[in-house]
């Protein structure tokens, strides 16, 4: 398999990852839910969750993949103020959890291009 074939799976499998570890421990994730957010943390943690697996579920099928990977690229940027609320509310803690909150930011560019990238790896495919 080549490396462009493993991509759109490593990425699905991300996702599936992410929304799963969502609904298995939902209080970190509920932590970084902006309060200005209408509803329940929870709610918003466990909506998160399922927009992952959708995600996941449509990049893993080379149909939807496309269509899929641009909603990912979307997602990711949608979900940055997020990891923004917890780089500010974990300002306090010990060095390298504060380390890993704030090192986070700069991960949703490449995650942003990587779906990109599956979606433009996509095109023309059905």
């Amino acid at each position: 398999m080549s490396r462009s074939e493993r991509s759109p799976l490593l990425l699905a499998g991300l996702l599936a990852a992410a929304g799963v570890a969502h609904f298995a421990s939902p209080r970190p994730f509920d932590a970084t839910v902006p309060r200005s957010l209408p509803g329940t943390p929870r709610t918003w943690t466990y909506a998160s969750g399922v927009v992952e697996l959708a995600l996941a579920a449509g990049i893993a099928a080379p149909r939807t993949r496309r269509m899929a990977a641009l909603a990912t690229a979307a997602f990711f940027v949608g979900v940055f103020p997020a990891n923004v609320k917890m780089a500010v509310d974990w300002r306090h803690r010990p060095a390298p959890l504060k380390a890993a909150a704030v090192g986070r930011l700069p991960l949703q560019v490449p995650l942003v291009l990587w779906a990109r990238s599956v979606a433009r790896s996509g095109e023309g495919r059905s």
